[in-house]
């Protein structure tokens, strides 16, 4: 009979039947366990055999439980009966996991066959909905023009609902199960669309970003209505295929069901960012908006010969390089008069939120391959990361950007560049401030070119009440779970579907992630832990408890 030892803990495997171990159980081995590795005799050696099915779900969890991962108490009573089944039952839910990463349902790129396997995955989600029991409706959202003239169906946005009970707050979930394009040939170590799980990581596209969020959160529920419990909330579902795109007609869905199917919903749930660490949980309570500029140096339409015209004209690239670098200085700070004046004051509340994040500093740099940040501490580069905005250059079109050498002067060059907004910065101000700075400079240059500024792209910062009941109730069941109070952190990049929700609806909106911060969301290798995974659906099930309690 095989048998190994981790500390004091002696497993047996075993290919017949028995019974199965108990969390508590589980955690008495883990006692032994931490003794030893701290060097410490113990006599809480436990015998336990498993069978060859159960064994994988019981040895991971040892493993999470003897790394220090999960060193909050033991829950009690109901919420005892639902972690514990998760632990047993973790294997199927990598399984499901493992049967959506398999579907392609990449979004991004225009191809007939991929809208199939969108759809495909739209269908699958609703039919685990009704599983639950949820009613599920899908909403036909028709098709697109694209630019190279085809049309192409849109996959549907699927509304779901369990419980409609007055006395219970209702929470909707908001996730997306369209995922970015992946080729093994791109870098991956494994296929893409086979979740493949090394060291306790399940690698594969969409693991993280974001059909694993979703399908934990469908975890949680599942094991209420296995128990045959009742749920404490209501639970609403909106699901879509299209966020990687660009949301495809979703803010229409939204405005449209505003006093519909959002009229009853008290909280909105996100499940669809990272958190700063990869080991501590985080709440996420904000993200910096964004505005998108162009910049046009024109003289005329075509390309002029350096040999032939160089030093007789004002050359545009000469004029546009002038403009770029007229923005930022070399410690980041953008030179573009009052852009500064609009941001919220730094309170000292938040300055002590930024001390007790969960960052080392020398890691972040390493891991990110930089030689030096501009700032030496974590509060400072936290603050410029989340609470100040930032200038970005970020390339230059129509000038001669291929191997090899031409001598040739473009007739006309455009930049680009984008400054991510904070509360309170007004769009239309920075817009302003934009032009007018660049008209300034550009106006010294005593210049015979045309130039011309407009901004493209503008999505608003969004940031929530961390007093409301929902954070409340979040913190709570992190606390439970992890046994560690959350990182409270915000996301530097923008994320409008936190916004639109918040504007729209006028609901409370909370983004409340699941993945650590190097699961690699749209790069090679995608993967969320499998630590994350399970102990998510516990979170999610506590944080329906929980945010009972505090509704009432």
């Amino acid at each position: 009979m095989p048998s190994f030892l981790l500390g004091s803990l002696l497993i047996v495997k075993d290919g017949q039947d028995s019974s199965s171990p108990t969390h508590k159980e589980l955690r008495h081995w883990v006692v032994g366990l931490q003794k030893h590795l701290k060097g410490q005799k113990s006599n809480d050696g436990i015998v336990f055999t498993v069978t060859n099915s159960q064994a994988s779900s019981v040895l991971a969890l040892v493993l999470l439980l003897g790394q220090g991962m999960l060193s909050s108490p033991p829950p009690s009573g109901l919420l005892e009966k639902l972690f514990q089944h998760m632990d047993l039952h973790q294997d199927e839910f990598v399984q499901t996991l493992k049967e959506w990463v398999a579907i392609e349902s990449d979004s991004v790129q225009p191809v007939p066959r991929l809208r199939q396997e969108l759809f495909r995955m739209m269908a699958l989600a609703a039919d685990k909905l009704r599983h639950l029991g949820a009613g599920v409706k899908s909403v036909d959202l028709g098709s697109q023009q694209m630019p190279d003239g085809q049309s192409l169906p849109i996959p549907p946005i699927l509304l779901a609902e369990l419980g409609s009970d007055p006395k219970k707050p209702t929470v909707c979930f908001y996730g997306h199960l369209d995922v970015q394009p992946a080729q093994k040939a791109d870098g991956w170590l494994t296929d893409p669309y086979t979740l493949t799980e090394v060291d306790g990581k399940l690698y594969g596209r969409g693991a993280t970003d974001n059909k694993g969020p979703v399908l934990a959160w469908i975890n949680a529920v599942s094991a209420f209505k296995a128990l045959e419990q009742d749920l404490p909330v209501n639970i609403k579902f909106i699901l879509e295929g299209m966020e990687e795109a660009g949301s495809v007609a979703l803010e229409e869905v939204v405005r449209r069901e505003k006093e519909h199917f959002f009229s009853s919903v008290d909280y909105i749930v996100i499940s669809d960012n990272l958190w700063i660490s990869q080991k501590k949980p985080a709440l996420t309570y904000g993200t910096r908006g964004n505005c998108y500029f162009m910049v046009e140096v024109k003289c005329r339409d075509q390309d002029f010969h350096s040999g032939t015209f160089g030093g007789i004209l004002n050359e545009p690239m000469a004029d546009l390089v002038a403009l770029l670098g007229s923005l930022v200085d070399s410690s980041g700070r953008i030179l573009i008069p009052g852009i500064y004046d609009q941001m919220a004051p730094l309170t000292e509340e938040e300055k002590a939120m930024y001390e007790n994040i969960d960052l080392d500093l020398e890691e972040y740099q390493k891991s990110s391959q930089v030689e030096k940040f501009l700032f030496d501490t974590k509060e400072e580069l936290l603050m410029h990361l989340w609470r100040y905005p930032s200038l970005s250059i970020h390339g230059v079109e129509g000038a001669f950007d291929e191997p090899g050498t031409k001598t040739v002067i473009p007739g006309r060059v455009i930049g680009k560049f984008s400054i991510r907004l904070v509360p309170h910065m007004n769009m239309s101000v920075v817009e302003k401030q934009v032009k007018q700075h660049l008209e300034s400079v550009f106006s010294k240059r005593n210049s015979f070119n045309k130039m011309t500024v407009s901004m493209v792209l503008g999505l608003h910062p969004w940031t929530a009440n961390i007093s409301d009941p929902q954070y409340l109730a979040a913190k709570r069941a992190i606390k439970t779970v992890f046994g560690v109070d959350p990182d409270m952190i915000q996301d530097g990049s923008t994320i409008p579907i936190a916004k639109l929700f918040q504007t729209i609806t006028q609901k409370s909106v909370m983004m409340l992630p699941l993945g650590a911060v190097d699961d690699g969301e749209h790069s090679q290798n995608e993967k969320i832990n499998r630590w994350n995974y399970i102990q998510g659906s516990k979170l999610f099930a506590a944080f329906f408890l929980e945010l009972s309690k505090q509704h009432s």
